[in-house]
């Protein structure tokens, strides 16, 4: 049996690849939006918390992530 990978977070690598843009971009878009949503610097990202910030669909994100 094959389990299927779910994740919560996403990183760097992930925006990278969804944007096509630098990873000191997507690191610095990450910041940005730990500020916006007041969260800590420990503190992760969730798919749908980068989903909601940039307008992108969740349907079309995931795929991109989960391979």
């Amino acid at each position: 049996m094959k389990t299927e990978l779910k994740r919560v977070c996403i990183y760097p690598k992930d925006v990278q690849r969804i944007t096509g843009k630098s990873y000191r971009y997507a690191r610095l878009l990450l910041i940005t939006i730990k500020k916006q949503l007041d969260k800590q610097d420990h503190q992760f990202v969730s798919i749908e918390e980068f989903c909601l910030y940039t307008g992108l669909k969740l349907e079309l994100v995931q795929p991109l992530i989960l391979g």
